[in-house]
């Protein structure tokens, strides 16, 4: 087989979601019910703490967007609980996007869906599956490394996922791979976008706990690596268990051509963490620059890239953004409520009061990480949990760096994990293949990001060794 993959565009499969069962139905609106009743006792007890997370919880349940039931339990509080006049609320909502940091989500955004539109998926596997693609398994593990290299440029999990998977799990499939083994390996490898720099919600984590984007961005380097590697790893495992057909090995041409024909894809990463370190820019203007970098190497250099696709590069950007500050706006508001009320200090001091120490604390917040991902998308999950998780951490000398590498990473188990688990759905709609059975596919690959997560949790070196190297 030769080391080239044929691109051919693979458009996803819409599958219909069959609604809940009658007992999660009866137990849904059992929880309802009990956010109802909170909501009453906190205008009784005039406990606006109660009341905003009673609301937020009602919203949830009723299936309202995490972004709507956050502002309807911040604006309904401060209406009744406070006596700040809600015109104010407006000026306090911009102070909260303006800041300097956040500028970079749009440019990223932008940057991701010009190197997506820009042929740079096809380069990446052609590259990875030149140099890997002959050892068991090969086709899989160069889909995840080319996720990893992809994910260094898009910055988005589901991106990874259909731009990867929409060319790599067919070619696995004709290849004689199993189904549920080419879409578990795509589908659990796509996570590695919202951890492997540039990342958003390493930029949102930053913005929200006043931490440096640029040390955040060098500690997700060797814990992305750990987890491609691991990934890679189960690949290889469960290939030659299966006695899958090796490819054909690519000759030292073929290499060097695949290289060449990716060196400009992989100029991003490079361009991004090299101008942070060596300090030429910021990460804000490093965003700004990677956009002039897609353009060119789209228009000029792979020619892939079209005049007539930028309308909708914009207009996707542009519904991608909104959606992310719609959701930092409401949650900025939301932490406004807890600072009011001293929630996360109060939380702060009753974890030291019991003495809970560092490694219970992080036990503590990784269940807790892990429950809040099952129902959550990252940015409203670090919007909303930071700013509780992060005092305490202080208390207990956790670095923030390290508190943030961990967030993320549990983010990633919530990517692959139902209910809410996005990378699940995109592969389902992508391949046609049930929602659950995509979820049973991952399982292998998931054991290993979770082993990736507890090392991560408890050795910090693994996140903090570079940044601290550096900086």
């Amino acid at each position: 087989m030769s080391s080239a993959i044929d691109a051919k565009s693979t458009q996803p499969t819409v599958t219909k979601q069959q609604p809940g069962s009658p007992k999660s139905r009866i137990i849904s609106g059992f929880l309802v019910l009990l956010c109802v009743a909170g909501v009453i006792i906190s205008f009784q007890t005039n406990n606006m703490g109660l009341a905003v997370f009673s609301l937020l919880f009602t919203s949830l349940l009723l299936g309202l967007p995490i972004a709507v039931s956050l502002g309807i339990a911040s604006f309904v509080s401060i209406f009744f609980f406070t006596t700040d006049p809600l015109p104010d609320l407006a000026g306090r909502l911009f102070a909260g996007l303006d800041k300097f940091p956040l500028m970079a989500i749009p440019f990223f955004v932008l940057a991701g869906n010009i190197f997506t539109t820009g042929g740079v998926a096809k380069r990446l596997i052609n590259l990875t599956n030149a140099w890997v693609g002959h050892i068991p398994g090969g086709l899989s593990i160069a889909s995840i490394f080319a996720c990893a290299l992809f994910a260094a440029i898009s910055g988005s999990s589901p991106a990874t996922v259909v731009a990867i998977g929409g060319i790599m799990i067919p070619a696995m499939v004709n290849y004689g791979y199993g189904r549920k083994y080419a879409i578990g390996s795509v589908a659990t490898a796509g996570s590695l976008g919202i951890l492997i720099p540039p990342s958003i919600p390493l930029i949102v984590y930053a913005v929200t706990v006043d931490q440096s984007v640029g040390k955040l961005f060098i500690a997700g380097i060797v814990p992305g690596i750990l987890l491609a590697s691991s990934l890679a790893f189960v690949s290889f495992l469960i290939a030659k268990k299966k006695d899958y057909q090796k490819a054909e090995k690519a000759s030292i041409g073929e290499r060097l051509q695949a290289t060449k024909e990716a060196a400009w894809s992989l100029t991003l990463p490079v361009i991004v963490i090299g101008g942070i370190y060596t300090g030429v820019f910021t990460p804000t203007e490093s965003a700004a620059v990677a956009c002039v970098i897609g353009v060119i190497v789209g228009l000029f250099i792979h020619k892939d890239l079209k005049l007539k696709d930028f309308p909708k590069i914009l207009v996707d950007s542009s519904k991608t953004t909104a959606m992310l500050f719609f959701i930092i706006t409401m949650a900025m508001l939301f932490a406004h409520i807890l600072t009011l009320e001293r929630i996360p200090h109060a939380i702060a001091d009753y974890i030291v009061a019991w003495q809970v120490g560092v490694v219970m604390f992080l036990i503590i917040v990784n269940v807790l990480l892990f429950v809040a991902g099952q129902f959550m998308e990252p940015t409203a999950m670090i919007t909303i949990l930071a700013p509780i998780l992060f005092p305490v951490a202080m208390e207990l000398g956790i670095d923030p760096i390290h508190l943030g590498i961990i967030m993320t990473v549990n983010m990633e188990v919530g990517m692959i994990t139902p209910p809410v688990g996005l990378n699940l759905y995109v592969a389902s709609g992508l391949t046609g293949m049930p929602l659950m059975d995509v979820t049973r596919a991952a399982f292998p690959w998931l054991v290993a990001v979770v082993i990736c997560l507890v090392a991560i949790t408890y050795i910090p070196a693994i996140s903090l060794w570079l940044p601290n190297l550096l900086f």
